[in-house]
């Protein structure tokens, strides 16, 4: 449990404080804040954290809040834009967004008795004095663009205020405000415990872990959590037990061993950039307080493999305060039980179902999202959304990429939940990419001057169909079963096939050029950033394959050793073994004439020839599962 006062410590400096003034008073009121770390995130998504003393930041604040902290570009991860000979990074604080204390419980000031804290700053990345960069900047200009774009289309088509709640002109309009949540899914479990894959498999199954009751350290921690992120101001509105893990034993120590749990927290919706900032801010707070429990935590999509990943559903929304104080929500109609959406959320889920090849690379960009996004497991597969049966039967089909979540009571609801993000999914460029998509959807709708039963039509149009603006060949909308109703052929020629490996991914953005143009909108996106993207995920794709997984595989080759004596196997024991050796050598050992999958994967890495690395990636992927399932069936006949 906290053994801290943590009505003494403070949590968060608001916008609304961000003079030198209030700054000052604030530290001095809280000495146990004794550092400021200024918080760029780049390329790979990576946040800077480094330890200014506060007294410091007091004395060159007038300083620091215009011209930022200076940083080797060599250690950020911008590569094309910075290099070793061209590395001047500078970091600037974002004035409008919270900041928040960032403590630790492990180092406690003796005087004060408070964990030492430091004061994070978020920060935009400068290169040169002059180019702004990274994931921050690409977000914060993409919410430039999109508020100017509505604005902008509203006033030259406002035949939608027909179909729009409350306003009436776009001069009744005082600001457009972008909202955005993120659930996080995470699993927890006692250091060095290996899970079962069929036990927590069958636990899945059965739905043994589900919204249960948490015990002992997990429920502690899960608790201290949600209080401190309370104090966060992130408005908690619940923790509960996910569908992944097994039920843990009670030890000799009076204390729960063998712990293997799936867990998730939601809180409330902000302002997209905040929404980003408070996603990196509660997964360090659920960090800290689980490990202070005893418990590892990861936020990996697919830790174990066979069972539920994490996912990070994304929730997108769009609205207008008006000039009178009132919001309208303008994905909702006018009309909820005549409509499921106004044309500008019909516009916003076409839009992002229509570029979504190129928004996928900035959603899923590790290896570890990929083995998470397999059917059966509730992780998206197609590109496809689910309206409900009727707009007055909304439905919430968890089979789909992007959902429509709405309220007939309540119109400020209406919003788009996005499957596909894991919990190591760059939020930042998730939002970036998917906003740049809703507007070139939006302008599509609008232009074209559609009503919402248009559009509808639209969106629900069948393989094979013309429409102005979805491709003709491909259906977007389904209420089925993505993972049942379908087979494989079907779901790959109605839907899209969906890439396999992060190299198929990233290389979307130039076998869909015209697609990728609609980043480019607004200056937003240049070819510069482009291309520093794509360095920066391919090379991180090539160095995890290449010095992770392949050592990986390898050491899980070796682990399946012979355990049966000869003299007490049978002919199944030995046809079994003969099974398995033969997979272990096609995948791990090289001979004068051939040389194994492991090698060949490598050697393609060296050599560049990445097409061929990625197929051979997923042939491996496939093999080494089928030896992994034979190994359990020969152990389980061994006595």
């Amino acid at each position: 449990m906290l053994s801290f006062d943590i009505e003494k410590m403070l949590f968060c400096i608001p916008t609304k404080a961000h003079d030198k003034e209030t700054i000052t008073k604030l530290l001095r009121a809280h000495p146990e804040v004794q550092y400021v770390s200024l918080v760029g995130i780049d390329m790979g998504g990576h946040d800077t954290d480094e330890k200014i003393p506060v007294e410091l930041f007091i004395e060159d604040m007038d300083s620091m809040l215009e011209k930022g902290v200076q940083t080797d570009g060599s250690s950020v991860a911008l590569p094309v834009i910075a290099s070793l000979n061209n590395a001047k990074v500078d970091m600037i604080p974002d004035l409008n967004v919270n900041w928040y204390v960032d403590y630790n419980y492990l180092n406690a000031d003796p005087a004060l008795e408070l964990p030492v804290g430091t004061l994070r700053i978020p920060s935009f990345l400068i290169h040169n004095e002059s180019f702004a960069c990274g994931s921050r900047v690409m977000l914060r200009d993409a919410m430039t663009h999109l508020k100017k774009e509505i604005l902008d289309v509203l006033h030259k088509h406002p035949y939608v205020f027909e179909y729009l709640d409350v306003a009436d002109s776009v001069d009744d309009i005082e600001e457009i405000i972008l909202t955005s949540a993120t659930e996080l899914e995470f699993w927890v479990k006692t250091p060095d415990d290996k899970g079962d894959r069929e036990q927590l498999f069958t636990s899945q199954v059965l739905k043994e872990q589900y919204w249960k009751r948490t015990y002992g350290e997990v429920r502690t921690a899960l608790e201290d959590t949600l209080k401190l992120l309370d104090k966060y101001g992130l408005a908690v509105e619940m923790g509960h037990k996910e569908v992944g893990g097994v039920k843990a034993r009670m030890g000799n120590t009076g204390h729960y061993d063998h712990v293997m749990e799936q867990l998730e927290i939601d809180w409330k919706y902000d302002d997209a950039m905040q929404a980003a900032d408070n996603e990196n801010q509660a997964k360090y707070v659920v960090r800290d307080i689980f490990t202070m429990h005893g418990l590892d935590v990861t936020f990996m999509a697919k830790p174990f493999p066979g069972v539920a990943g994490s996912g990070e559903h994304t929730h997108i929304g769009i609205a207008a305060k008006l000039k009178n104080g009132k919001t309208c929500n303008l994905f909702s109609p006018a009309d909820m039980n005549k409509h499921f959406m106004s044309p500008i959320g019909f516009g916003a889920l076409m839009g992002l179902l229509k570029n979504y090849e190129v928004v996928n690379p900035f959603v899923s960009s590790s290896n570890d999202a990929f083995n998470r996004l397999k059917p059966g497991f509730e992780a998206p597969v197609c590109v496809v959304t689910s309206l409900g049966k009727s707009p007055t039967e909304p439905s919430r089909n968890r089979t789909v990429l992007a959902g429509l979540i709405r309220d007939n009571s309540n119109p400020l609801a209406t919003r788009f939940e996005l499957r596909a993000p894991n919990p190591k999914s760059n939020t930042y460029l998730v939002l970036m990419s998917s906003y740049m998509a809703i507007i070139d959807g939006i302008r599509a709708a609008l232009e074209a001057e559609k009503t919402p039963e248009d559009l509808e039509k639209s969106i629900s149009k069948k393989y094979g169909e013309e429409d102005f603006y979805l491709e003709r060949d491909r259906e977007y909308r389904t209420e089925k079963n993505v993972f049942d109703d379908f087979s494989q052929d079907e779901r790959d020629t109605l839907f899209g096939r969906a890439p396999a490996t992060v190299w198929e991914n990233i290389t979307a953005l130039e076998r869909f050029p015209e697609k990728t143009e609609i980043f480019k909108k607004g200056g937003v996106l240049t070819d510069l950033t482009l291309d520093s993207y794509k360095e920066q995920i391919t090379n991180q794709w090539r160095t995890e394959v290449h010095d992770r997984i392949i050592p990986s595989r390898m050491d899980t080759i070796r682990n399946c050793k012979k355990i049966h004596d000869d003299e007490y196997a049978n002919d199944l024991d030995d046809a079994n073994w003969e099974g398995i050796e033969e997979l272990r050598r096609e995948l791990g050992k090289d001979n004068l004439y051939n040389k194994c999958l492991l090698t060949q994967v490598k050697e393609a890495l060296d050599s560049g020839n990445y097409e061929e690395a990625s197929k051979l990636q997923l042939l491996i992927q496939d093999k080494v599962s089928e030896l992994m399932d034979k190994y359990a069936a020969y152990t389980k006949n061994i006595f």
